[in-house]
């Protein structure tokens, strides 16, 4: 029913654990790992797993574009590999999108503490964007739906994606000259445009245990400076309304 797609960049044990902890949900039917760069990686034995190895290194969008090659399944997940699954958060997601009939729908993303990340957002803008060069928090969902709420955002982090293949596929996927950062604001905001809605489902949740050393590397800020740029000239002034809603 779900394809998964990990792209692993030298994050090993981190993959393996993902991998072996999706295994056991009866919805995962394949499991699409990408090697971003050469490793080793140790994963269960198990005929769903399929692994792509790059001859060079892709991006983020092109890496599961890639895989979604691969998908045969009518639900296409996105999920990065620090994500931690502690139950399975997909019956209640497949629930929320047929209810809801959206194109993407995301759990809840908590910390390692268990606080609410804030992976839901609006649309970025010159003003929400100056605001967070002034350190202000986004307060636009600053209110959790309650439990068993189907919440409408404008845009959810890539960081964990269900898509209904359908849509992934009329979307066209991600935009590839996104090589890192914004490609899952565009996507949400393609989605939006061409009448299909992105559900954030509060009744299923994953864990994110972020390790950022590595964006202390001056490509990560090229990159993301690059990707801003690029998300502003194509949507500038051209943001679908999305009305804040709940079911």
């Amino acid at each position: 029913m779900i394809a998964v797609s990990v792209v692993s960049h030298g994050h090993g044990e981190m993959v393996t654990s993902l991998v072996a902890s999706l295994l056991p949900f009866p919805e995962v039917s394949r499991i699409l790992v990408t090697l971003n760069r050469p490793e080793s990686l140790p994963l269960p034995e198990d005929e769903r797993i399929l692994v792509i190895r790059n001859a060079f290194a892709k991006g983020f969008s092109a890496n599961h574009n890639t895989a979604y090659a691969f998908c045969r399944e009518p639900f296409f997940c996105v999920v990065n590999p620090d994500i931690e699954l502690r139950s399975n958060p997909f019956p209640a997601l497949l629930q929320a999108s047929a209810k809801a009939d959206a194109a993407l729908t995301a759990p809840m993303v908590l910390s390692l503490q268990g606080t609410v990340e804030n992976s839901f957002r609006r649309f970025p803008n010159l003003r929400r964007l100056v605001a967070k060069v002034l350190g202000q928090v986004d307060q636009s969902y600053t209110a959790i739906p309650e439990e068993q709420d189907i919440f409408f955002p404008e845009w959810v982090a890539g960081m964990f994606m269900l898509f209904s293949s359908v849509d992934f596929a009329a979307l066209n996927g991600f935009d590839e000259k996104f090589f890192l950062y914004y490609e899952d604001v565009d996507i949400c905001v393609r989605a939006w445009k061409s009448g299909r809605k992105v559900a954030v489902c509060p009744a299923a949740a994953v864990v994110h245990d972020a390790r950022c050393s590595s964006h202390h590397d001056i490509r990560f800020l090229r990159w993301h400076l690059a990707s801003m740029a690029r998300y502003f000239y194509k949507h500038w002034g051209r943001l679908p309304a999305v009305p804040i809603t709940r079911t």
